[in-house]
């Protein structure tokens, strides 16, 4: 029979559900030690490939962790416990690290591949509550969430179960990647079909700037001519460029307020006494993921792209990269 809730009541069983699921997620960080730590330095040894497995809400959730590591650098895949036991485990060896989820620890359909997995030789690393179940024994690595409480009234239906074990898979891969320097562009290079990784995988011609886009002006112009293409262009910076209109130099927002700094009356100044020699270029036929390593790495927001003749053929900002320029700034 359905019952009649009031709002307040039903914002308040919403509530108490998410603080449930809170506090066990608290928990599991709680419980974090000694064996996540082997757990991380076995999974970054790895020389094969990481084997989620569970089944049910938790192998939904292990799915998801696999995707995760996959996408992150850390090759890996899901294996079904049911499908295990008819052929699928050829697909395991022994420089592989097979991560098992199951709450209680007892699942059968995992406890009946537990053997074959030790035969084989590979490492098993549990996500469960309980460490001195049958799971926990036999693991390698054994990563205790503690004793869970379900969300539902009855503390049956795998809810925070599900979450602490996603929320554990998280740190995992999260942890990582850290380790392995997983950055920005290898990220786009295994999601080319996000709109971050179309981006940064497309050329840097398809994402520069041309024509009168460029800031530029001339060797001799006083500073308040320099200013005032900086701002009209909106890009932070402006080229300098000689009487043959090659390439001569760049003055950033940065280098003005350096002068300013050391009390210089800018106003005084022509373009060539401010300017930073030889900007760096990159190859209008390069990837943008690697104009993207270059700013990175040398903490900078553009990049020239030059002619054979040294004259600027475009400009890429860090925004034009990555897609964030908002075209209505611009004057």
């Amino acid at each position: 029979m359905e019952r009649k809730f009031s709002e307040k009541r039903i914002l308040q069983q919403a509530k108490k559900v998410i603080d449930i699921e809170v506090g066990n997620i608290q928990n599991v960080r709680n419980h974090l030690g000694n064996e996540f730590v082997k757990a991380i330095r076995m999974l970054n040894s790895c020389k094969g490939k990481v084997i989620v497995t569970g089944i049910g809400k938790s192998g939904i959730i292990g799915r998801k962790i696999s995707a995760t590591f996959a996408s992150t650098g850390t090759p890996s895949t899901f294996l079904h416990p049911g499908d295990a036991v008819h052929g699928d485990l050829g697909m395991v060896s022994a420089d592989d690290v097979v991560v098992a989820i199951s709450n209680s620890g007892e699942t059968d359909e995992i406890i009946r591949i537990v053997p074959v997995l030790k035969k084989i030789g590979v490492p098993i690393i549990s996500i469960t509550s309980g460490p001195e179940s049958s799971l926990g024994m036999q693991s390698t690595v054994v990563l205790s969430t503690g004793p869970i409480r379900e969300a539902d009234p009855f503390s049956l239906i795998p809810s925070s179960s599900t979450t602490t074990a996603l929320v554990l898979g998280d740190a995992i891969a999260i942890v990582l990647l850290s380790i392995k320097g997983f950055q920005k562009e290898d990220y786009a290079f295994y999601h080319p079909g996000g709109n971050l990784g179309r981006r940064l995988m497309l050329r840097v011609k398809d994402v520069m700037q041309t024509g009168n886009k460029i800031p530029v002006v001339d060797y001799d112009s006083p500073m308040e001519k320099v200013i005032s293409e900086i701002n009209k262009k909106n890009l932070g910076f402006t080229l300098i460029v000689d009487q043959e209109n090659r390439i001569a130099g760049i003055i950033t927002d940065g280098d003005i307020r350096r002068l300013l700094a050391r009390k210089k009356n800018i106003f005084d100044l022509k373009a060539y006494e401010c300017m930073t020699p030889d900007p760096l270029s990159i190859g209008e036929e390069k990837l943008a993921v690697q104009a993207l390593a270059i700013m990175e790495e040398k903490e900078i927001t553009c990049l020239v792209i030059r002619d054979k003749n040294n004259r600027a053929k475009g400009i890429v900002h860090l925004h034009d990269v990555l897609g964030k320029r908002n075209f209505s700034q611009e004057v």
